[in-house]
């Protein structure tokens, strides 16, 4: 596309604030790794760490907040079609609110686990809609660096869930020492609802909403540039996104209808295995279940509390690395590389595990830690932040909500599959579980290979790689041609303000009858 392939600071900050969304959702999840690490809580609640009494309610809590996401992410897709992606946003934000409420007021085992189960909840619809908004106001080139964000603050989440748990460890009242813990998920709902009075709805909503003049004036906020005074990039955007719109209202409406179609088909188990994938590798359950399997490898007091907080810090540092990188690498080059180092590191990890888990060999222990932080280098660097990027981006406007919501519906589908029985399998056939998160993702390479390439493309070209019509490819038009769109672009946006939108509207419809009048002598 032409004009300006850079963002606006507007853009990124845009782009980021929404991001509270997704450290909802790595808080929220990561949180019960840490509550789980604390003496109070087991006291309150009648409990003992590694008791049978204990690991039903543990497997309970994982299980309900996957079982709570499923139903959110699918919740948020009606809701984002419906009323738009920002009224989804602040809903997401209220449900949040409301249960780090129940979360840290709980007086009874049951009461926490309704509030479990809501906040499950939250992280669905949050883990759906955040990648959606975030892929619909970027632009081509950087959009893999605006919703690697998503999977950047998602782990930044988790490590400050990870530290919040750290730090509650040495507070004397053991009471404050859990209910702080999760009373502090109300933080990130809280700021994020504040700031949805200012942030735009996203233009290709507002545009099958027929709302174009809004739209218009969206796209050339989120997409000025200094260089570009005529916003020919942003003019461009909206022709090609009317274009694609109207060709994409022609094909089936409803999900089932769509689903008939073959590249809509690819599109969705595309997007349900790169997340089940991703959740194959076995990265929540080491993430939720750390403070058990550090006492495992004989670590206790506030040792696993204090790695657990550098194993999540290292990982969302690197998921920032992975966000500032796969513009350049590409999406399936980063998730073949991370699903590859995944199994490897994983397999290392579980041998030493299996030879001296439970022994006082500080060397094989030490070279377990060791292991455990390859894979989530791996994984951090190369799946995290990528997988989200990439399930944002296949699926067309019309049907994109629903799209990332099936596939995050996989995400909290594989996670509880994995961790719900986790707790209760660790004690049983202990090491063996994770031979489960070896042979899956093992099996799932030589599929990862297949998939096609989005990097660099707008959404709407995109299209055409799953086998779609493009109704304008601007990455292909030959230097002719897109000299001579920009210059319509130029001649219609030099009039007054007012007359800006009738102008491009009017070229909108003459760039339309050239192309169907060039599909007919073709055909």
């Amino acid at each position: 596309m032409g004009g300006a392939t850079s963002s606006s600071a507007y853009n990124f900050l845009v782009v980021f604030t929404v991001a509270l969304g997704s450290f909802t959702y790595g808080f929220n999840s990561s949180i019960i790794g840490s509550v789980f690490g604390l003496p109070g809580f087991f006291e309150y609640f009648d409990l003992t760490l590694g008791g049978k009494k204990s690991t039903p309610i543990i497997g309970a809590a994982n299980g309900l907040f996957a079982g709570g996401g499923m139903i959110g992410c699918i919740a948020v897709a009606w809701m984002a079609d419906r009323a738009g992606r920002v009224r989804a946003i602040q809903a997401l934000c209220l449900l949040g609110i409301v249960s780090a409420i129940i979360q840290a007021a709980s007086i009874h085992i049951a009461m926490f686990l309704v509030g479990r189960f809501l906040s499950g909840a939250t992280a669905g619809m949050a883990n759906a809609i955040v990648p959606v908004y975030q892929s619909e106001i970027s632009t081509p080139k950087q959009r893999g660096r605006m919703v690697g964000s998503h999977g950047f603050l998602v782990v930044c989440g988790y490590a400050s869930a990870a530290w919040t748990g750290y730090g509650c460890y040495f507070e004397k009242n053991l009471d404050i020492q859990w209910r702080l813990c999760l009373a502090l998920q109300v933080v990130a709902p809280g700021l994020l609802m504040a700031a949805t009075f200012w942030i735009p709805e996203s233009p290709r909503w507002l545009i099958v909403q027929d709302h174009g003049e809004k739209a218009l004036e969206t796209l050339i906020r989120l997409h000025a540039n200094p260089n570009d005074l005529n916003n020919t990039f942003a003019n461009e955007e909206y022709i090609q996104i009317c274009r694609q719109l109207e060709l994409e209202s022609r094909n089936p409406q409803g999900i089932i209808n769509q689903l008939k179609e073959p590249h809509n088909r690819k599109r969705f188990l595309t997007g349900m295995f790169v997340q089940c994938l991703a959740q194959s590798t076995g990265v929540l359950v080491t993430s939720n279940y750390q403070i058990l399997l550090w006492n495992n490898l004989g670590l206790f007091g506030s040792i696993p509390l204090l790695l657990y907080s550098l194993y999540t810090s290292w990982a969302a540092f690197l998921n920032w690395v992975s966000s500032m990188i796969v513009d350049r690498f590409g999406r399936r080059r980063l998730l073949i590389f991370g699903f590859v180092g995944c199994t490897c590191m994983l397999i290392c990890f579980t041998a030493m595990v299996a030879t001296f888990s439970e022994t006082d060999n500080k060397v094989g222990n030490a070279f377990g830690v060791v292991f455990l932080f390859l894979f989530v280098t791996f994984y951090a660097s190369c799946v995290d932040a990528t997988s989200y990027v990439y399930c944002s981006e296949i699926f067309p406007t019309h049907m994109r909500a629903q799209g990332v919501a099936a596939s995050i519906f996989g995400l909290f589908a594989m996670t509880l599959i994995y961790t719900q029985p986790a707790a209760e399998a660790f004690a049983t056939i202990g090491w063996k579980y994770y031979l489960i998160f070896i042979i899956v993702p093992a099996c799932g390479i030589p599929i990862i290979t297949r998939l096609p390439e989005t990097k660099g493309l707008s959404l709407e070209e995109i299209a055409a790689t799953f086998g779609d019509e493009v109704a304008l490819d601007l990455s292909h038009l030959s230097p002719e041609e897109k000299k001579k769109l920009d210059e319509q672009i130029r001649a219609s946006t030099t009039g007054r303000d007012g007359k800006v939108l009738a102008n491009i509207n009017v070229l909108y419809q003459e760039t339309k009858i050239e192309t169907e009048v060039e599909h007919r002598d073709v055909a």
